[in-house]
């Protein structure tokens, strides 16, 4: 899974540009890489800059079955409007959430078991054999993402992309609108960070970003970006 010295120092030395890093990797990497993306918020920007670099990347998409019907339509005309070519749509086991959530209602009681079930092995098994993958976290999210780095090296050799990790909302937003990107419909509601819609809410002025993902509880991440 470690991603040769030379190919980390040719990303490295593209760090500071979002769309030379990513077609650099595409170019070094081909199949060997794939962005993860939610389709969020503030999505649209680092999937501009992949459709700008290599629109055939591999995008995936995790289908929690739990999503805004407002992320479900943005994440079909997003990827129609950028053009890109190679979304794909990652789900849980069928026979595990039968098993594991005949209810439906894992996330009332267990929200770390819900993104385990519906998150964090779904995407394991469809990244395992990617030695790099792309991610659109940034630092000022949150303060669980103040040190994240552009190219980030996790414990298990993984290599993670994050070409928006020093941009600020103010900055995406800016570059958005000047690209006339289209919006998640829920921004305007006041969800600045969107995830499963049991567990978002809108947030106040001048709140962290993501204070409306599991709020009231002092879960701040689903794990997909923390486990090694």
């Amino acid at each position: 899974m470690s991603v040769a010295s030379e190919i980390l120092t040719a990303l490295r030395s593209e760090e500071h540009d979002p769309v030379r890093l990513l077609r650099s990797a595409s170019n070094l990497l081909g199949d060997e890489i794939a962005v993860m993306s939610s389709f969020g918020a503030e999505s649209a920007l680092l999937l501009a800059f992949v459709a700008e670099a290599a629109p055939d990347m591999r995008v995936l998409f995790l289908e929690t079955g739990k999503h805004f019907p407002e992320t479900l339509a943005y994440r079909s005309e997003l990827a129609r409007f950028l053009g890109l070519t190679n979304v794909q749509d990652i789900k849980s086991d069928l026979a595990q959430v039968k098993d594991r959530d005949p209810t439906g209602e894992l996330w009332a009681f267990d929200p770390d078991a819900c993104c385990q079930l519906r998150k964090v092995e779904p995407l394991d098994a469809a990244t395992l054999s990617f030695p790099v993958l792309v991610t659109g976290r940034k630092r000022g999210q949150a303060s669980t993402r103040a040190a994240l780095p552009v190219v980030e090296e996790k414990p298990d050799g993984q290599v993670r992309l994050n070409p928006l990790a020093s941009w600020s909302a103010d900055e995406v937003t800016d570059e958005m609108k000047r690209r006339g990107l289209p919006p998640h419909p829920l921004v305007s509601k006041g969800y600045p960070s969107i995830g499963c819609a049991p567990c978002t809410r809108p947030v106040g002025e001048n709140q962290d970003a993501r204070s409306g993902r599991w709020a009231g509880l002092p879960k701040t991440e689903c794990g997909i970006h923390t486990a090694s």
